[in-house]
């Protein structure tokens, strides 16, 4: 089973500074990336190249020596340079929640990444047809939105096809956090007004898609009870590797059960003194009876 412990702390930073967005040129130097960034000029590079052969190092190295650029520019220069994706974080872009996209060198990315690599190596099996994930909690406010989007975000820079689902038709969220339009979603899809094409290609991030909650239904969990979501995981299984679905608090509704009975894994969320223990047993017992199988527990602490 996965497990983080509550030493890895998934902390929320309000004031990183949002990346930069730009397509990556493979097969750019660090200096062009850096003059086309506006981060040095012409003369910068001259120089930063004559202290480079001065001193036998790389030329970000020479640059951050002389104080031309940070640490951080030369970071998001590799980023372009080796075709990691990021975006822009603001108002005009994605939400400072989706961390994984904006700062993807964050020590919180790199945890996302060990929860990455744990679900591949003791989840994920195409083979086996597991390629459908739940991400649920016991209870609303626990970081399972924040969770589900940034593990979509770094299983697409990993060159997966990813798909994420915002099932959650009591207080959706994804469509805030990746800025998109929700007037065509999940819930246009299951009943009938769209079909998986509804889902969002999100810019910048190659390989990433989102399929919005939508409008909300008056009747949730009927809709994700009938046959329609059955019949949009196949075909979402059929176009993407990874598919990981959002959901509402599984102690609140039954709704989360209802997803896991369908998609058949779950990853379960829990918060770092927030969350019961007599919640997280009972959630678990919950999608144990739904037949799913909770394929591992993230503590969420910060």
């Amino acid at each position: 089973m996965l497990a983080k412990s509550t030493d890895n702390v998934l902390p929320l930073d309000s004031n990183l500074r949002p990346a930069g967005l730009g397509a990556s040129q493979p097969g750019r130097n660090i200096g062009a990336i850096l003059m086309d960034e506006g981060k040095i000029t012409s003369a910068d590079a001259e120089q930063v190249l004559a202290r480079q052969r001065e001193l036998g190092w790389r030329f970000g190295e020479a640059a951050i020596e002389l104080n031309l650029i940070t640490d951080s520019d030369l970071r998001q220069a590799l980023a372009k340079q080796y075709e990691f994706p990021y975006l822009a974080a603001g108002p005009d872009g994605v939400s400072k929640e989706l961390i994984a996209a904006w700062d993807p060198f964050h020590p919180v990315v790199e945890e996302l990444r060990g929860v990455r690599t744990q679900l591949l190596i003791r989840w994920y099996s195409p083979e086996a047809g597991r390629r459908t994930l739940a991400v649920v909690s016991p209870s609303a406010r626990e970081g399972r939105s924040f969770i589900a989007a940034n593990l979509a975000v770094v299983f697409s820079q990993l060159g997966s096809r990813t798909l994420l689902i915002d099932a959650d038709f009591r207080a959706p969220r994804q469509q805030s956090i990746f800025n998109i339009s929700d007037r065509f979603g999940l819930s246009s899809v299951l009943s009938g007004r769209a079909d998986l094409s509804a889902a969002v290609p999100v810019t910048g991030l190659t390989g990433l898609a989102v399929l919005p909650a939508g409008p909300l239904p008056p009747n949730p969990l009927e809709l994700l009870s009938r046959p329609g979501l059955v019949n949009l995981l196949a075909k979402a299984q059929a176009e993407y590797d990874i598919v990981l679905i959002d959901t509402p608090p599984a102690t609140g509704y039954a709704d989360a059960q209802s997803i896991v009975f369908r998609a058949g894994d779950a990853l379960l969320v829990s918060r770092k003194d927030q969350t019961r223990i007599d919640d997280t047993e009972r959630t678990v017992r919950d999608m144990s009876d739904a037949s799913g199988r909770v394929v591992g527990t993230l503590m969420n602490a910060f």
